[in-house]
């Protein structure tokens, strides 16, 4: 018999649904029988929604600024409202604030914080009352491959991301065994925003391929992979696996240096 993911019957919260990574996680679990909670800052996500039934899956869209915590309040409490039970939460909602060190000013620092680590703490602790009544609760954590290496001028971006790493641990370690808690770091992806850090060169043509080249995958990586990834750390498979964040970055982090 084939080795399959099957999440049916689950509910799933996906942060940051409305493009790139997210819409990639909620495809996925979609795929894989979860209905799925989404939200996003526009006021609405016909696309998300329209995704996650194509896979005869049933979704709700919920706007939301994560850095808000009443607005975390209302999104969780919708989720329940419709499904009435919670088992999966992937914490995926965040942006890049690349600023450096020495031209970061305070208002970034906070912003960075609040948006990058805070709002996932937030989250994570307003879903768990719900998850402890789920018999295979997890909480996934997007972090970055910035939280183990990085490049000048990623700061603060990279410190928050850093962060999240003890965050999964601390998380998974005071609320385990019941919820599993696990962290995925994925680098160069497909997505709108790294569109935007290629556009900033003066030839994003040759910058995106010199950024190929220094991935030993010879590639970057798809919103649907890391959503895959997302699903089977949802599954029974990977009941062992808790505490541990996880890179997917086509080997990116094994290059010692840009050159």
């Amino acid at each position: 018999m084939a080795l399959s993911i099957d999440l049916t019957g689950r509910v799933a919260l996906v942060t940051g649904v409305s493009n790139g990574i997210g819409a990639g996680v909620a495809r996925m679990l979609a795929r894989a029988g979860a209905d799925v909670a989404g939200c996003g800052q526009s006021p609405a996500s016909e696309t998300f929604e329209n995704t996650v039934r194509a896979e005869g899956r049933d979704a709700l869209y919920v706007a939301t600024d994560v850095a808000k915590p009443e607005q975390l309040q209302h999104l969780v409490a919708a989720t329940m409202e419709r499904f009435g039970r919670l088992d999966i939460v992937i914490s995926n909602a965040g942006r890049n604030v690349f600023e450096g060190a020495a031209q970061c000013s305070e208002e970034q620092w906070e912003h960075n914080i609040n948006l990058n680590l805070a709002s996932h703490w937030r989250l994570a602790a307003l879903c768990k009352p719900h998850l402890e009544r789920s018999d295979a609760p997890v909480i996934e954590i997007m972090t970055s491959n910035h939280a183990f290496a990085t490049i000048p001028g990623c700061f603060p971006y990279n410190v928050a991301k850093s962060a999240l790493t003890g965050l999964v641990r601390s998380l998974a370690l005071e609320w385990g065994p019941g919820i599993r808690v696990v962290g995925i770091a994925p680098g160069f992806i497909e997505t709108p925003g790294n569109d935007r850090w290629f556009d900033s060169f003066a030839d994003p043509s040759a910058e995106r391929q010199r950024t190929e080249k220094l991935h030993p995958a010879g590639r970057l990586g798809t919103c649907e992979q890391i959503g895959a990834w997302c699903a089977f750390l949802a599954s029974s498979h990977a009941a062992f696996a808790t505490a541990s964040t996880y890179v997917i970055d086509g080997g990116r982090l094994a290059v010692l240096q840009d050159a």
